[in-house]
């Protein structure tokens, strides 16, 4: 008998031990889960380089601002000049033309993985809200790897969406008079999620994506949004420019002399002038033209314009607001690492689509679609060339936010280094240190880790920075950087952004050899990538 009582004291403190370790296991998985970063991405839809008020813009953005005089601001941050081009960048950590992205092509590469399918395993839950737009992977959670999803599909109603789904079934159609928009809408989904992250699974870090459809077109903003901005804009589009270009200065952001607009260049695919004010308005000016020629009755319609993309801008940081809120209320501030970007420049279109242009509905309402134009979209791009889709830096130029309490020590700082939304992957892994789950027979990453970057003023090494789009053409490798424009003879120019960042002296010319091997790599590099695109285990 005393033999069996020691055996079984033993068994119990075998079976006690074993607890304990199993105990001591999970609570040390859930303290290496904890302390991994919680991951906040915000993206604009057709922001402009100097729309916010930290980047030299007069709509007020304190929301942003605090993130940015508590974080960091890359002055050189690039997108790829379009919505869906950008987003599948930002996923996935490669140019969209290794993903069969740009143009589109079906699916993604067996290969490819999505920023939630490397985090995942590491134990992140991963929400989504908003604009989706990757169109190799149409299902934000069967295909991009998302726990929870609101995502809206239609993108031209925004007090009204009929294509929208929850973890992706669909959702009944919005009556545009149930008080319903976008932008507050997609907030308040985050903030649900979150509330129940906070509530379910409190021990797991998240990755939120929340992906604004603002201030693209249309232009439509609540009424009492339109009115906090209506007769700021009345000063017209080249004082507002020449403002915010000394903005820039002051700020840091910028040296050199303000990009002047370019009347000669708008998309070719806007709607002809005559069409134009024959469909949306007799006072739309479909070319950025100097303001003060114009007749009263165009000034004032086109200060209106502005006022409501300043309304969707300002609504939006408002509800970027409620979001980070959620976050400090949830104790997750600070080890929660916040990037703000815009998917590409602001926008020179002019389209009439969805339910089209009722003129007599109130400008900004669901009734209207109102387009930004050239104009505006210049002043917006201030102080950079050219518009969204070109790839001068006026269409891939992005405002860049990094804030991170626990993890980035500066604070108010500037990033000067060259950084692309490819290198958001590789930061975030690297942030997290979690591991690529990229097969072997993948492309390496085009990105690179920013987190030396987000530490110091140091550059980030790489051997350029690649850019194709609608037959806009640009490679980057350190200060200079050839680029052309469709559609003009599609020649290649060749400028010094370290003294030339408003791409207005082309050295071609003066430097036919450096010429010759950029456009030659970047013929490399195109090849290179449409082999990427087929890769076979």
């Amino acid at each position: 008998m005393e033999g069996v009582m020691r055996a079984w004291v033993r068994a119990t403190w075998w079976i006690k031990a074993w607890t304990v370790a199993c105990w001591v296991a999970v609570d040390c998985a859930g303290m290496a889960a904890a302390q991994r970063p919680n991951i906040l991405i915000l993206l604009a839809d057709d922001l402009g380089f100097s729309d916010i008020g930290c980047h030299g813009g007069e709509i007020p953005t304190p929301n942003l601002d605090r993130l940015a005089a508590n974080g960091v601001r890359f002055t050189q941050f690039y997108n790829t000049g379009r919505c869906w081009p950008s987003r599948a960048a930002l996923m996935t950590g490669h140019y969209p033309q290794q993903t069969r992205m740009d143009p589109p092509r079906g699916r993604l590469p067996s290969w490819s993985r999505l920023l939630p399918h490397h985090l995942r395993p590491a134990g992140y839950r991963a929400y989504h809200a908003g604009k989706w737009h990757v169109m190799g992977a149409p299902k934000v959670v069967a295909d991009g790897g998302f726990d929870r999803s609101y995502v809206v599909h239609d993108h031209d109603r925004n007090f009204g969406p009929r294509s929208h789904e929850l973890d992706d079934k669909p959702l009944p159609p919005v009556d545009p008079a149930s008080g319903y928009y976008t932008t507050t809408e997609y907030a308040s989904r985050m903030v649900g999620f979150l509330k129940d992250h906070a509530r379910e699974h409190p021990e797991k870090p998240f990755v939120a994506f929340l992906a604004f459809t603002v201030p693209h077109f249309p232009l439509q903003a609540p009424r009492e949004d339109i009115e906090r901005h209506q007769g700021r804009y009345d000063v017209g589009w080249d004082f507002i420019r020449d403002r915010r270009w000394v903005r820039t200065l002051e700020l840091g952001l910028f040296s050199g002399e303000n990009a002047p607009a370019e009347p000669g260049v708008i998309p070719h695919w806007n709607l002809g002038e005559g069409e134009l004010r024959r469909q949306v308005d007799p006072a739309e000016v479909a070319r950025a033209v100097p303001w003060n020629p114009l007749s009263a009755q165009e000034k004032k319609f086109q200060a209106t314009k502005m006022a409501i993309h300043a309304a969707m801008v300002d609504r939006m940081d408002r509800e970027i607001g409620r979001v980070l809120g959620q976050v400090r209320e949830m104790g997750a501030w600070t080890n929660t690492l916040t990037v703000f970007l815009s998917d590409n420049g602001a926008s020179a279109e002019f389209l009439n689509r969805g339910d089209r242009h009722d003129p007599k509905a109130a400008p900004g309402s669901a009734g209207s679609y109102l387009c930004l134009g050239p104009g505006w979209s210049s002043a917006a791009n201030t102080p950079f060339r050219l518009h969204k889709s070109w790839v001068h830096e006026g269409g891939v130029a992005t405002p860049a936010i990094f804030h991170w309490p626990a993890g980035i020590a500066a604070r108010g700082e500037r990033r000067r280094t060259p950084a692309h939304v490819i290198d958001l992957v590789p930061t975030i892994l690297a942030a997290a240190k979690v591991p690529s789950s990229l097969p072997p027979h993948a492309a390496p990453f085009a990105g690179r880790s920013l987190l030396a970057a987000l530490a110091a003023d140091v550059p980030v090494e790489r051997e350029f920075l690649y850019f194709h789009h609608e037959h806009n053409r640009a490679l980057r490798i350190g200060d200079w950087k050839v680029v052309t424009k469709r559609p003009a003879t599609n020649e290649w120019a060749l400028y010094n952004l370290a003294s030339d960042r408003a791409e207005q002296v082309d050295l071609a010319a003066r430097e036919p050899e450096r010429l010759r091997r950029m456009t030659g790599l970047w013929e490399k590099a195109t090849l290179e990538f449409a082999a990427d695109a087929e890769r076979k285990p």
